[in-house]
């Protein structure tokens, strides 16, 4: 009897041993996830030319700070919100200043659907002209959201090059759109840090 018992706590305690080995399972994938992060490189040389067509990408405020940031640093530049292939004319880099603002569509006369339409048919016909298209996403946290997230991914697929602030992109979204493009970005701290990478751009 006694000798049954013995093989009963052993084969309980390999039983036991066995099943703490599955658990080092979850830490092991954990570094494999870690090692995957995903990193872009900034730009290392100037890629534009002016003149420069300046467009929101939602609608945004953000796009008066960005023509703000172009005339500072002298880039010749047209501004329209509501610029369409037609606009492009001489344009040989075209700047989207992306930021969705419920407001300003609602000023537009137009809703997010009509925006992404416009933008889109914009950013084909730029790329299809062959013209330098920069991504700048400067509004930070308040300029993400459902609202703002719809005007993301078409601005940065076919872009040559953005720059991010970076509380804009605590989730990686941005890096992430930037690295499956191939194209460099630039990650600065604060609204005002664009402006030297603004100018650096172009030649």
């Amino acid at each position: 009897m006694k000798k049954i018992v013995v093989l009963l706590l052993i084969a309980m305690l390999m039983l036991s041993g066995c099943g703490g080995d599955t658990t080092t399972a979850v830490p092991q994938s954990s570094t494999s996830e870690a090692e995957t992060e995903v990193t872009v490189e900034g730009l290392t040389e100037a890629i534009a030319e002016q003149p420069v067509l300046l467009t929101s990408v939602g609608q945004s405020a953000d796009v008066e700070m960005v023509k703000t940031m172009l005339s500072k640093n002298d880039i010749k530049l047209s501004m329209d919100s509501a610029a369409t292939a037609e606009d492009l004319g001489d344009a040989k880099t075209l700047v989207l200043a992306v930021g969705g603002s419920s407001k300003g569509l609602g000023a537009a006369g137009i809703d997010a659907n009509q925006e992404l339409e416009r933008v889109t048919a914009l950013i084909d016909a730029a790329d299809e002209a062959g013209l330098t298209i920069i991504a700048v996403h400067i509004g930070g946290e308040a300029r993400r959201g459902e609202l703002s997230d719809k005007f993301i991914p078409p601005s940065f697929e076919k872009a040559d090059y953005a720059i991010v602030v970076a509380t804009g992109d605590q989730d990686g979204l941005m890096m992430g759109l930037a690295s499956d493009a191939g194209i460099p970005m630039d990650v600065v701290d604060t609204m005002a840090d664009v402006m030297a990478p603004l100018k650096a751009a172009f030649k």
